[in-house]
């Protein structure tokens, strides 16, 4: 890999990580574009690995939120009083809330890794997921906070969360919409995803860690990957925080669906192939 393809799948990552339009998604079409084989496990697991520039913003991001509720958390573990406190709770949540990704994301990390990296599963999943979003704004009624969160809500996300192993869904498209579904409001849906995000992609990553070094792909393009990603995720982050406040997610479908279409005009017509460029 080349390290100007490292600075322009740091940009897709950083871009479109948070937004709900499918990060694997777009890396694996600017990989295709740039001619790299997306369905190498070497470029699968570099996809994943630079997601760590991502988290890293989003920590740096919520650092304060997440000092707080660490600290609520650890508390709660040896005080009973401060198991009264929603920060111990919502610990709790992005815990049970993390487990089914997990789950099935070792139990299908074949068929991840394999089939499903693919153009035509990425521009079908795109727009089938688009009418999703589209019904959750529909039928959203925005009427619980933050403070209102259940166990049973961060479950169901968390399960929608599996959904975004297929390329193209999104994984913030899931978990919004599923955050939508249960009448979140956007910003506690979107805030949700967030911290949803953070044990889902590190442990991606970790996970991945080795089979990218074991490639020959190289250090100088990872690192480059990384950091750009955490430079633009960190603008998207902010910048996604202040658009739900007062937008609806669907303006994304249009988006979304007029992509996907692209993509299979694209591959139709044999400028490129599904697993890379023509």
């Amino acid at each position: 890999m080349e390290l100007w393809q490292a600075v322009v799948l740091g940009i897709v990552e950083g871009l479109t990580e948070f937004l709900p339009v499918s990060s694997t998604g777009h890396l694996t079409i600017a990989e295709g574009l740039m001619g790299l084989k997306v369905n190498d496990p070497a470029i699968t697991a570099y996809s994943v690995v630079i997601q760590s520039g991502a988290i890293a913003a989003v920590l740096v991001y919520f650092f304060k939120d997440i000092v707080r509720i660490t600290a609520a958390f650890f508390r709660g573990l040896f005080n009973a009083r401060a198991r009264q406190d929603f920060d111990y709770k919502f610990g709790w949540y992005i815990i049970a809330g993390s487990i089914p990704i997990v789950i099935v994301g070792v139990l299908g990390k074949d068929i991840i890794k394999g089939p499903l990296r693919s153009l035509w599963v990425v521009a079908i999943a795109l727009i089938l997921w688009s009418g999703v979003m589209w019904f959750a704004e529909y039928a959203a009624t925005h009427q619980r906070s933050e403070k209102q969160l259940k166990l049973k809500d961060t479950v169901i996300i968390g399960l929608a969360q599996c959904v975004a192993l297929i390329p193209g869904v999104s994984r913030s498209g899931a978990t919004i919409s599923a955050g939508l579904l249960r009448d979140l409001d956007r910003v506690t849906a979107t805030r949700l995803s967030f911290f949803l995000g953070i044990p889902a992609l590190v442990g991606g990553g970790i996970y991945e860690f080795d089979e990218v070094f074991k490639s020959d792909i190289g250090v100088a393009p990872i690192v480059v990957g990384t950091v750009v990603s955490f430079g633009v995720a960190y603008a998207s982050v902010a910048w996604l925080l202040k658009f739900v406040a007062g937008h609806s997610i669907a303006v994304f479908v249009w988006y979304r669906i007029g992509l996907g279409v692209l993509i299979m005009i694209l591959l139709g017509t044999g400028a490129i192939s599904s697993t890379g460029a023509a």
